[in-house]
Parts: structure tokens; sequence; C-alpha cells
């Protein structure tokens, strides 16, 4: 019955609206345009749904007719891994493509930046992957002048990123995710775009959301970066959220050990006196509000997480060895936590 249907659509559209609408409708969205762009097959994908997979990436020049061409094209070897497509290739191109799995369509290069990497870490990343000097990427990175084209380029980097005592202009804007790109010369700039243009559909996302909230993105994306690290498992990131934001509706001070640890840029578990002392404007213990800048680049779920905070009336909390995180509502709970559950 299902057949009959699908050769009945295809009867229809060339006889009611003719042969040559179908057959246009299969054709490259812009003949023109070759940038490339990475499409994920996921494994177990059919037909239908590569159809949708393709038609949100802006490859799908008429949803119906690939609709169609998905239902009686024969895919039988639909094979599930990262192509490299451009607009200007036709719909039957690209799923002959991903039916063979066609070597030249799948990319070869990619790199990863983990969910709370620093800059530094995001550079070190791509510089190995992708056989580039992380000492061009950071420089290229902090270059004002390109810093400013990307400012103009994207809607949600401005100024903030420029004031001083910015540590790395881009932390917290490298969203984290493994990036697939194609080419044999592979430039910092192409790498970056790629970065950046999955951060923007992330935040354009959450954009609502986020000026719902009262602040930046450049504030949320500082809070969120907080939240991203003082949190060891994700259960508790809606709550320990809500603490931070329970302290900035008081007008008390974050005092969050991982923006201390960021203006001194190390890693460690105990934070002595002396590290307290340093004057940054990432250190939350000497300045209110959140820190001058993200301290890591934070995933779409704890951006969530942050939006979508836990309303309790926890202001500290302390985490166990294992993980496991002690909340208090006064200041005397919080010490007695640490009296009985310090381990470093």
């Amino acid at each position: 019955m299902k057949k009959i249907i699908v050769i009945l659509a295809v009867l229809i559209l060339i006889v009611g609206a003719g042969g040559g609408y179908y057959i246009s409708g299969l054709g490259p969205v812009d003949p023109d345009n070759d940038e490339l762009v990475a499409v994920t097959i996921p494994q177990g994908s059919g037909a239908s749904s590569i159809v949708h997979i393709l038609d949100e990436q802006g490859l799908v020049k008429n949803l119906n007719c690939a609709k169609v061409n998905a239902r009686i094209g024969r895919y039988n070897g639909l094979q599930a891994n990262t192509y490299m497509f451009s607009p200007s290739m036709s719909f039957t191109e690209m799923m002959r493509a991903i039916n063979t799995g066609d070597f030249n369509y799948v990319s070869k290069e990619k790199f990863t930046i983990i969910e709370g990497a620093t800059v530094p870490q995001a550079a070190e990343s791509m510089a190995k992957d992708l056989n580039l000097s992380s000492d061009e990427i950071m420089a290229k990175w902090n270059d004002r002048a390109y810093l400013n084209e990307l400012i103009d380029k994207y809607w949600f980097l401005t100024d903030a990123i420029l004031q001083d005592g910015i540590m790395f202009p881009l932390e917290g804007y490298l969203y984290p995710e493994t990036y697939f790109v194609s080419g044999d010369d592979i430039t910092i700039e192409d790498a970056t775009a790629s970065i950046l243009d999955k951060t923007d559909s992330v935040l354009t996302e959450l954009q609502p959301q986020i000026e719902a909230s009262g602040m930046t993105i450049h504030q949320f994306l500082a809070l969120a970066s907080v939240v991203e690290n003082e949190s060891l498992f994700e259960k508790d990131r809606p709550t320990i959220a809500g603490v931070f934001m329970n302290r900035l509706n008081k007008g008390m001070m974050l005092q969050s050990d991982i923006t201390v640890l960021y203006a001194h840029q190390k890693k460690t578990v105990a934070v002595s006196k002396a590290d307290l002392e340093i004057d940054s404007k990432y250190n939350t213990y000497k300045y209110t509000g959140v820190p001058i800048g993200p301290v890591c680049n934070p995933s779409q779920g704890t951006m969530e997480d942050t939006l979508n905070y836990e309303k309790t009336d926890y202001i500290y909390f302390f985490a166990k060895e294992d993980g496991t995180v002690i909340y208090s509502k006064t200041l005397d709970e919080h010490i007695k936590a640490i009296q009985e559950n310090k381990w470093y």
C-alpha cells in the first residue's frame, strides 16, 4: 500500500507540476556556493531522517521532492559518518555519497574541545589534531584586529571580550564539541569559524532565556563557566547554579575557588590564603558579581542548568572527596560540614 502511495505521489508530481519541478527540487540549493558543511549521520539513520539532517544544514532545495526521492531512491546501504557537503551539490549526489560511504566526501580531519576546557587547552587540542602551532593559534586568538572582525561577524561577541583584565578574549565562546573539517590547508581562521558557528547556534537557541535573566551574554557565560567547573556531577549543576544565584541576589561575593585558580592559571585542589589575595577581577573573593569573563568553555547542558537553576535556600556548598556535595543554608552549617569532611 505504501509503495502504491509513493508511486502515486511521484505521478502527481510529474503529471501535475511537470517532471521539471521534481528534478529542479533535487538540485543544488546554491550552485555557486562551494563552502563545505560538516554533516554527521548517526548510526542507524534511515533515508527519511537523513533528509531532515541535510535540510537542517541548509542543503535541501525542496523538502517534499527530497522526501519522495528518499522513498524511491533505493538507498539501502546508508553509512554513518561525518561528511563534507556544500550547497552546490544536488540532493541525489549527497545521498549517493552517504549510501556508498564515499571516502571522497568523508571528513578526514577533526579536533575536540572538551567540556570545561580553557582557551589554552582548546588551542593545544586544535594544534595537535590539525598539525598547527598552538603558539600561532593563541596569537591569532589574541590579535585585536582579528577579534574586532569576529565581533563584527557574530552577534554574541561584544567589546566585553576586549576589557582590560581579560586573560583570553575568546574564553567561554569556544563551544566544547568535536569538529570535523576538510581540506589540506586548514587555517586557524577556518577552524575558529567552525567553532563560533556552533557557538552561534547554541546561544541563539538560548538567547530569549538569557535576555530574560537580566544578564548580558558575557555575564551569563561567566557564571555558566563557574558552574561548569565547580560541578563534578551533572546532577549537582542546577543546585550549585542556584547557590551562586542566591549569593548574587543577596549581594554576596561568589567566593568560587575556581575563579581564583583561573586567575593564577593553575590547577590544584587546595587554595591557600595567599592565593586568595591575588588582585584580579577574576577573583570572586575580592570582587562582587560574576568574574570579569568566563573561566572555561561551558557546555549547553551547563548553560541550561544555569538558566533553569534550582531554587533553594542554600548559600554554601562543600564537595567531599568522593564528589558528594553538602549544601548549607548558614555559615555555621557550612563550617561544620568542612570540619567534618575536609579531605585536602
